[in-house]
């Protein structure tokens, strides 16, 4: 997907029981779209952040969705059952899904875990990328990219920085 692309739409199984759409959260000013899994230490070192993003932000508009494509016959621990109990251990404050077809991070052209895509309020895309320039140290983070993407489109504004290369493991294909 290239900066300005309108959101491409999709409906996935949730680890809480409901079945997730953009359309869901059309209230909401910006959507940011996660590719994640459970295995993949990237995400594992970015899951906090992430959760923490959500609870900054939520009451300002923004709403995160994970989304989990892995192939989990080469990769079980990415199983929705394993998804369910990564979403409890980890407290997420968002929807995690399940693309188990591939359909839709064959769509949006995803590679890896995580890669981030924000969408503004006319869902047309903003932001693609690393949520920042640490996954080992949150400590050390010099360029919070997904938070700094978030405060601009809050703000009204087009995010300095629209493109990094998103860091992480390739997501796991049939």
């Amino acid at each position: 997907m290239n900066i300005g692309d309108p959101i491409i739409p999709f409906s996935l199984p949730g680890v809480d029981g409901n079945t997730y759409s953009p359309d869901d959260f059309s209230a909401k000013q910006v959507l940011v779209i996660i590719f994640s899994c459970n295995h993949c230490p990237y995400v594992r070192a970015w899951e906090d952040r992430m959760v923490q993003i959500q609870a900054d932000t939520g009451d300002r508009g923004v709403q995160l969705i994970a989304i989990n494509a892995n192939d989990v016959s080469k990769y079980p621990a990415d199983n929705f059952q394993n998804m369910q109990k990564r979403a409890q251990e980890k407290q997420f404050n968002f929807p995690y899904v399940f693309d188990e077809s591939q359909e839709i991070a064959t769509v949006y052209a995803a590679q890896r875990t995580p890669e981030v895509f924000v969408f503004d309020a006319a869902r047309r895309l903003q932001y693609h990328g690393a949520i920042d320039d640490s996954y080992e140290d949150p400590d050390a983070v010099q360029h919070p990219y997904l938070r700094q993407a978030l405060d601009a489109l809050l703000n009204g504004q087009t995010p300095v920085v629209a493109s990094t290369p998103p860091v992480g493991c390739t997501i796991k294909w049939k």
